[in-house]
């Protein structure tokens, strides 16, 4: 009998039996059976031939076959979840081979599992992995949490296609998927760079690392040898209601004319302004070749498409194409440690590409921050039950689609827990918010547990883009005062006023000093003189209504608050009319 096919015959045997006892100990979730959307980094969600697919189906007749077989590669495709668990286990099988020539199966073939604490800071896991017909990955030995979950992300394989795909936790755990963001992504079009080649691990691509370090949905359409700014593949990228398009292709194109890629640059951005006016626009310049120092050739083959990028870049500004940008070659800055083969880059080459993006996208996006903790937009996920901050995010954004505000309150718990739209699990002062602010067609843009950090993440979000309120009222900074000093939350105070104003540049804005909270009220009133001069500075109104929450002595009137910092019924009702007074008023 031949021994191989035993061999063979009892590893399927075990493997089953794991798979079996897999299945009976742990809860198992394939998203392709889900009910739910959960796949970010997909320019389509509809139309597809394949669950993980890069492009619709469509494309199979329209784009070149090369392009075809490698949007089938699942590179920037991400999912998120959250669990309780200290374990996760994942299993897929994919289509091609496991790795590359000059690119590891950890790269090539694996999966990356990143995760958020509850202060949104990004956090990785190192995963146990084996590579066979089925691939594994255990994640073991995880941090357990309760109230809330943590929210994981897991980045699917760069340069493979997934046949299909199964998370495990144990029974006993929880596990919830979460479906997409509602933001509008930056879709990359490019070339092997883009795609990830060659990142040790999915995670590590370049846009992989950008989309954590803005935490916003980012498209990866890097086509290995075939980003050639194609008409195809640009009218496709028209499908794709994008916050912002990335054309990063001149490594595929250094062997055309100067003519045809003048052509190509010009053609790529009138059809992308064409059918998505006002979107901005990067161009990209050739990143080089790293020993283009013993080699001199390798300059020129560069220097010139950049020379021709350039030029077709100033010719459409003065054509009056606006809302274009251009990276260069030196802000991307890649030295000879950068690269594998002297043209893809290694993991600090792909660091050096998102630094660069990072930078020059926050820029073309007006989100400037700081090096402090408040100037740093960030999420959370601090929220007690029945309250889902990501959720509320969502709400405030459809709301403003639907029935945009004319008056907004933005602020921590002490708004959340008031009354208004978006409806919260808690309201404690409903008849005044009725009585003061219901018919001035009123937005609660209050989140529990939040600091100025949270809040300049959601303004730079999107929760005050496209619409025009009449006012705006700021409270917030309570939440701050045990993480800061106070400079810098004067500091973050700052960014935030003025990131509002730049986007609701018609409102009025009334800027309220912190309400004063048990112990701390000497404290609470130190800090409003420095609330009161980044006003005056910034030239919006401020007013403190901490007087009337006072008792004679100057200490938090117990009577008007649940619990010494949220007010009851009655706090609210003075807190309204004093507000109401501002503004009707100003």
């Amino acid at each position: 009998m031949n021994h191989k096919l035993i061999y063979l015959s009892v590893f399927l045997l075990l493997s089953q039996l794991s798979f079996a006892q897999d299945k009976a100990k742990y809860k198992v979730w394939n998203p392709s059976n889900d009910t739910i959307n959960v796949l970010e980094g997909q320019g389509w969600t509809k139309n597809l031939k394949d669950y993980y697919d890069r492009l619709p189906s469509k494309a199979e007749g329209i784009v070149r076959p090369e392009v075809w077989k490698l949007s089938k590669n699942n590179a920037g495709v991400n999912l998120r979840f959250r669990t309780n668990s200290n374990e996760i286990i994942v299993k897929y099988a994919v289509k091609g081979n496991l790795q590359l020539s000059h690119m590891p199966a950890t790269g090539v073939s694996g999966v990356d599992l990143y995760a958020k604490d509850r202060d949104g800071r990004w956090l990785w896991s190192a995963g146990a992995f084996s590579f066979g017909d089925t691939i594994t990955y255990r994640f073991n030995n995880l941090e357990q949490v309760n109230n809330p979950d943590r929210e994981y992300t897991l980045y699917l394989p760069l340069y493979n296609a997934v046949k299909w795909l199964e998370i495990y936790v144990p029974n006993e755990k929880s596990f919830t998927p979460v479906p997409l963001h509602q933001e509008k992504p930056i879709v990359v079009y490019g070339t092997s760079i883009a795609q990830g080649a060659c990142a040790t691990r999915p995670g590590l691509a370049w846009t992989s690392i950008l989309q954590r370090k803005l935490d916003q949905p980012v498209i990866n359409l890097g086509f290995s040898g075939n980003g050639r700014l194609e008409k195809e593949v640009v009218d496709l990228l028209t499908e794709i209601d994008a916050k912002l398009y990335v054309l990063d292709c001149l490594p595929n194109l250094i062997s055309i004319s100067k003519e045809d890629l003048t052509s190509r640059i010009e053609a790529s951005v009138l059809q992308l302004q064409a059918k998505r006016p006002g979107v901005p626009i990067l161009l990209t310049e050739h990143d080089g070749y790293t020993d283009e120092l013993i080699s001199p050739k390798r300059k020129t083959d560069y220097d010139n498409p950049n020379i021709t990028l350039n030029e077709a870049f100033k010719q459409l500004k003065t054509k009056g194409i606006k809302n274009i940008y251009l990276l260069s070659k030196n802000e991307i800055g890649h030295d000879i440690e950068s690269t594998v083969d002297g043209v893809h880059p290694n993991d600090i080459g792909m660091m050096n590409y998102a630094n660069a993006y990072e930078k020059i996208i926050k820029k073309i996006l007006n989100q400037p921050e700081g090096n402090i903790s408040t100037t740093k937009p960030t999420t959370q996920y601090r929220e007690l039950p029945g309250y889902d901050w990501e959720k509320r995010h969502n709400q405030v954004l459809n709301h403003n689609k639907t029935n945009p505000p004319k008056l907004i309150f933005i602020g921590n718990s002490i708004t959340h827990f008031w009354s208004g739209e978006p409806l919260a699990h808690v309201a404690r002062g409903t008849e005044s918010w009725n009585k003061y602010f219901k018919d001035r067609n009123p937005l609660n843009m209050g989140f529990g547990w939040d600091r100025i950090e949270n809040v300049l993440w959601r303004v730079y979000h999107g929760e005050l883009d496209g619409f025009s309120a009449k006012q705006i009222v700021l409270m917030i900074g309570t939440n701050n005062l045990q993480f800061n000093t106070d400079d810098e939350i004067a500091e973050g105070l700052t960014v935030l006023i003025t990131a509002i104003k730049v986007r609701q540049p018609g409102a009025k804005i009334l800027v309220l000093g912190l309400l004063p909270r048990r112990e701390m009220e000497a404290g609470v009133a130190k800090l409003n003189l420095l609330y009161a001069k980044i006003a005056l500075n910034l030239k919006v109104q401020y007013a403190d209504a901490g007087s009337l929450l006072l008792n004679t002595k100057k200490k938090v009137n117990e009577a008007l608050f649940t619990d010494g910092l949220h007010p009851n019924a009655q706090g609210y009702e003075k807190l309204g009319a004093f507000i109401n007074k501002q503004i009707t008023n100003n």
